[in-house]
C-alpha cells in the first residue's frame, strides 16, 4: 500500500486559513530552495547566511507578528508557521528572525517612545538595520534580576557599563536593546536603552567554538563607559516586565519552531529507513524501526496541535498566559530533542553526517533547551502555577 503521509494523519491543514497555508507555503519554497542546499556548509563554516536577509524581509518574515511601520501584521498562528518552516531549515535561521522581530522589534515596539518606533521598526523591518536583545550575562541566566549591567544619569544621557553574553545577532547588530538598572537599585529599576552601533565604549565581540547553532552568530555585547542620549532610554514601566514580556513572544515562537526542526528529524528518518535495505529488506519493514517511527509522529501530531491551539487562543484573546507559553515551549522543545536523537539512531552511523540533516537538529536543539527559559525553570514555573508554591 502507499504510504499516509505524517500531515495527512494529522489533518492539521484542515484547520489552517488559505492566508496561512500561502504564509507556510511561500517560507517553506524559501527554506528548501534558498537555504537547504548549503545548510550542512554553513553550519560546518560557522556561518550565518547574512545574503538571504533582504529575501527574508522582502518575504515580510522580519518582525512579522508587528502591524504597522512596515511590518506584515501576520496572526499568531502564521507567524508561528513561518517560524516552524524555517526552523525546518535551521535552528539558526529560525533564531535570527526571532530575535530580530519578537525580541529587538518587540521590545521597541511595546515599550519604546513612538520617536523609536518611527525611527527602528520600518527600518529593521527592511532588514536594513539588524537588531539584538541584550538581557543576558555572563552571572545571570535564569535570574536576570541580579543582572549587574548599571546605567548612570549623566547629564542629557546616560552611561552604561556591564557585558551582556549569547546574544544573538551581537556580532552584525546595528544597534542592541540593552537591560540595565538605574544606578544601584534592585530589578524594580530595570529599564531598556537602544543602543546603537558606534556609541563610545559600545563593543561586541564573536565567541566561536559552539558545538550548537554553529549557523548562528553568537556574541557578546560589552559596555565599558558607553555613553548614550536620553533618547536611548524606553519609556516603559521601571521593572523586568517589559523584558519578560518579550521573551513570552519569543518563546511562543520557540514552540512552533521546534515542531519544524522535528519534522525535518523525522522526514529524514523515514526516508532513510524506506531506502536502507538491510537483511535483504527495508529496515522500515523491521517491527522496532516502525514502532519508533509511530511514536516520532504521534508526538510531532501532538505538538503540532498543542501549538495550533495556543496559537488560536492567542489570536482571539490577544495574548496568552505566561503558564501557557511556558507549557507549550517545554513540551516541545523537550519533544523535538527526544525526536532528533531517535532519528539519528535510525541512520546509524549515518546519522553523524552532515550530509544528513539530524545531527545539526540534534546538536541545535540542545541549545534551544536551555534558552529562553530553561527546561527547568520552565517545569518549575508550572509547579508554581499548580501547587501555588514558588520552587524558585
Amino acid at each position: 500500500m502507499d504510504p499516509l503521509p505524517l500531515g495527512a494523519i494529522s489533518a492539521r491543514d484542515a484547520e489552517l486559513s488559505d492566508e496561512e497555508r500561502l504564509v507556510r507555503d511561500s517560507v517553506r519554497r524559501f527554506v528548501r530552495e534558498r537555504y537547504l542546499p548549503r545548510a550542512g556548509e554553513l553550519y560546518e563554516r560557522e556561518e550565518f547566511p547574512r545574503d538571504l536577509i533582504p529575501e527574508m524581509a522582502e518575504l515580510g518574515l522580519l518582525g512579522a507578528s508587528i502591524a504597522g511601520y512596515g511590518c506584515a501584521g501576520m496572526s499568531p498562528v502564521s507567524y508561528g508557521l513561518v517560524l516552524e518552516e524555517l526552523e525546518y531549515g535551521d535552528s539558526g535561521l529560525r533564531s535570527f528572525v526571532s530575535v530580530q522581530g519578537s525580541l529587538a522589534m518587540y521590545a521597541i515596539y511595546s515599550a519604546g517612545s513612538d520617536a523609536q518606533r518611527d525611527k527602528y521598526l520600518p527600518e529593521m523591518a527592511r532588514g536594513k538595520l539588524i537588531g539584538c536583545f541584550g538581557l543576558t550575562e555572563p552571572d545571570s541566566g535564569s535570574d536576570p534580576a541580579s543582572m549587574a549591567t548599571r546605567a548612570r544619569k549623566d547629564g542629557d544621557g546616560y552611561v552604561l557599563n556591564g557585558t551582556k553574553m549569547w546574544i544573538t545577532n551581537a556580532p552584525f547588530c546595528d544597534l542592541c536593546v540593552v537591560w540595565a538598572k538605574l544606578e544601584d537599585g534592585g530589578a524594580e529599576s530595570v529599564r531598556g536603552f537602544v543602543v546603537e552601533r558606534g556609541a563610545p565604549g559600545f563593543e561586541t565581540r564573536r565567541i566561536h567554538g559552539k558545538m550548537s547553532l554553529r549557523s548562528s552568530e553568537t556574541g557578546e555585547v560589552i559596555l565599558s563607559d558607553c555613553r548614550v542620549p536620553g533618547s536611548a532610554l524606553m519609556p516603559h514601566k521601571p521593572g523586568l516586565g517589559a523584558a519578560l514580556r518579550c521573551l513570552n513572544e519569543a518563546r511562543f515562537g520557540i514552540a512552533w519552531g521546534a515542531v519544524g526542526a522535528a519534522r525535518a528529524c523525522f522526514d529524514s528518518a523515514l526516508g532513510y529507513a524506506r531506502e536502507r535495505v538491510q537483511f535483504g529488506v527495508p529496515i522500515a519493514s523491521k517491527q522496532l524501526i516502525q514502532e519508533q517511527l509511530v511514536e516520532l509522529g504521534s508526538e510531532i501530531v501532538k505538538a503540532e496541535l498543542l501549538a495550533l491551539h495556543f496559537g488560536r487562543l492567542k489570536q482571539k484573546q490577544g495574548r496568552l498566559l505566561p503558564e501557557q507559553v511556558s507549557l507549550c515551549k517545554r513540551n516541545n522543545v523537550g519533544m523535538a530533542l527526544a525526536v532528533a536523537r531517535t532519528a539519528r539512531g535510525i541512520l546509524g552511523a549515518n546519522g553523524i553526517l552532515l550530509e544528513y540533516p539530524v545531527i545539526r537538529h540534534m546538536l541545535n536543539l540542545e541549545s534551544v533547551y536551555t534558552y529562553e527559559g530553561t527546561h527547568e525553570v520552565h517545569t518549575l514555573v508550572l509547579g508554581k502555577a499548580l501547587t501555588g508554591h514558588s520552587a524558585f
